[in-house]
């Protein structure tokens, strides 16, 4: 199935991808696999956090997942700036989520699923992939989740 097509049927509207700042890139291109750096969130069009906070004390799992999901919006409109058209994926390869959460809090795998069921959404199969979520003391501007991600493409 199109992932551009998926898109449109749930609904769903990409941000425009976020610019490069300082000697830092947001995608980096090999071969065939976009890296990408970590994504923080959820921001606003300005990079404003729209939610702080950690999971455990001001946040639940669940809006952890949904800071999670918006925060994957961001990388797939980022990813679509980068390489023009979402179809070009082939597979996301890996998922790396960061939360800020209290060090009790151990509900990381709901959290992270915002990201990844919404690349299943989109993608289908090929938006399964590794992954693996780690609890942080603390992320910039307070948000809760940064997430790093892999992606397949094809020419």
């Amino acid at each position: 199935m199109s992932a551009e097509r998926r898109l449109r049927e749930l609904g769903l509207v990409l941000p425009p991808p976020r610019k490069d700042r300082d000697n830092r890139v947001r995608m980096l291109r090999s071969g065939n696999t976009v890296y990408m750096s970590g994504q923080s969130g959820p921001l606003d069009a300005e990079g404003r956090p729209l939610m702080v906070g950690k999971l455990g004390r001001e946040l639940s799992a669940q809006q952890g997942a949904e800071a999670a999901r918006h925060t994957a919006l961001d990388c797939l409109g980022t990813l679509k700036g980068q390489i023009g058209d979402l179809d070009r994926v082939v597979q996301v390869v890996r998922q790396l989520g960061f939360f800020n959460c209290t060090p009790e809090f151990g509900d990381l795998p709901a959290a992270m699923d915002g990201f990844t069921d919404l690349m299943v959404a989109v993608f289908g199969e090929r938006g399964r992939s590794t992954r693996s979520c780690i609890g942080v003391a603390e992320l910039q501007a307070g948000v809760p989740v940064e997430i790093e991600a892999q992606f397949e493409i094809r020419d």
